[in-house]
């Protein structure tokens, strides 16, 4: 797979190319949008012919509705809603009908985890759930939705009466339902997609508070813990943020040492704080920088492509597989970097990462991305079964048509996508 290894242009500046990444967005649109659609409400998961995930012995029973693929669906649309279209609108609606009447729970506050056919599957209030619903309400509002204020405003209360921990500056992660502490973990996953999202809900409020928030996340988890760990960043914490290196937990999302696809992930959401911020924080591009350059030194596959799962504290693969998500977090990563830095090596990467998903990811037969890979290019499943949601997807293909200084959805509402 070679690349132009000093390119001259950008991609992203030739119609050619943009219209190509509108195209792979629609792909996935059209893959998720009436699919997805439960009957009994909220959204199915679907398997790699786009049909509804089926749980049980005789294949026939449709599984509970996680909350962040509720929330992630509830995003998506809404972004689909502000690129006009049809049929965006009543996703929209359909998620958010789910997150107030079928996740929330009204005795107690928060929202449950997992919403089954007239039991909970799981009705634990986790902060990775609770990051993804703000997320959903930013997104919601400014795609005018009528119920966004009030997801919002009670998604906020909850998340500052029952998650945050302002001497640390972070949030704690899960509770029961009567919200009792489960356990005493602490993990960086949900405190860095709270920083996502608090950062879309100041854009959508203008709220500064939410912007305070996402800064002192930041600072624990990159600024202190990434920096001291020679930049491969700590995942898991115990109550008082100490490193807990040997923690193995869920592989999806706890998975022993450290996740290269994090680090990409931080790399734009940093970039991101410091252009809201007004680019006083002078440490951020820096580390954005950082964190990418070991991301494509010790996390990409130099043989055959494509970002290994895990990385352990020596820098070597502990899970080889490779995912679809970390390249779209690179795509966006690089993407914003070279935008923002101009340096060629991202425009390098930015190639050469899609050129890798075009190859190896994108399903042109049944459409939406392939997962996971092993190491001879084939599809594997577990953890991920079928085709996940549609949030890392469809964002790489967004993220570079729009302006560096905020989210997809700021840039379609000021400034929106041309072709």
């Amino acid at each position: 797979m070679t690349v132009q290894s000093q390119p001259s242009w950008r991609w992203i500046d030739r119609p050619a190319h943009r219209l190509w990444l509108v195209e792979r967005a629609n792909d996935l649109f059209a893959f998720f949008d009436h699919a997805a659609r439960n009957p009994l409400g909220g959204f199915l998961e679907l398997d790699d012919d786009g049909r509804p995930l089926a749980i049980g012995a005789d294949g026939g029973a449709l599984p509970g509705r996680p909350l962040h693929i509720t929330t992630r669906m509830v995003h998506a649309f809404g972004i689909a809603a502000l690129l006009g279209r049809p049929g965006a609108d009543d996703m929209v609606d359909i998620g958010m009908n789910f997150l107030w009447n079928g996740h929330r729970d009204r005795q107690h506050g928060g929202y449950h985890w997992g919403v089954g056919y007239g039991a909970l599957t799981d009705p634990s209030k986790q902060a990775y759930g609770h990051a993804h619903v703000l997320l959903a309400g930013a997104t919601a509002k400014a795609a005018g939705h009528p119920d966004a204020d009030r997801l919002i405003a009670d998604v906020t209360d909850v998340l500052r009466r029952h998650f945050w921990e302002d001497r640390h500056g972070a949030v704690a992660e899960e509770f029961t339902a009567d919200w009792q502490p489960i356990g005493s973990y602490r993990g960086q996953n949900s405190n860095m997609h709270l920083t996502e999202s608090l950062m879309a809900a100041f854009e959508v409020t203008g709220d500064g508070l939410y912007l305070d928030m996402a800064r002192r996340i930041a600072e624990l988890i990159i600024a202190k813990h990434a920096a001291a760990n020679a930049w491969r960043l700590p995942e898991h914490f115990d109550p008082d943020w100490t490193v807990l290196p040997d923690y193995v937990g869920n592989p999806m999302f706890k998975p022993f040492g450290s996740t290269p696809g994090h680090w990409l992930e931080w790399a734009r959401l940093l970039l991101q704080l410091w252009q809201l911020g007004g680019r006083t924080v002078d440490w951020l591009p820096d580390a954005a920088r950082r964190l990418f350059a070991l991301a494509i030194s010790e996390g990409w596959n130099h043989e055959r492509g494509g970002f290994y799962y895990t990385i352990d504290w020596a820098g070597q693969p502990s899970i080889a597989d490779r995912f679809w998500w970390p390249c779209c977090e690179g795509i966006g990563a690089a993407a914003f970097l070279a935008d923002i830095d101009g340096d060629p090596l991202y425009e390098e990467w930015y190639r050469r990462i899609w050129n890798f998903a075009a190859s190896r990811l994108i399903d042109r037969r049944n459409g939406a991305w392939i997962p996971q890979i092993d190491e001879h290019d084939r599809p594997k499943t577990d953890p991920f079964f079928g085709k996940p949601d549609i949030y890392h997807s469809v964002q790489c293909c967004l993220i570079p048509l729009l302006p560096t200084t905020g989210s997809i959805v700021h840039g379609l509402v000021h400034t929106g996508l041309k072709i």
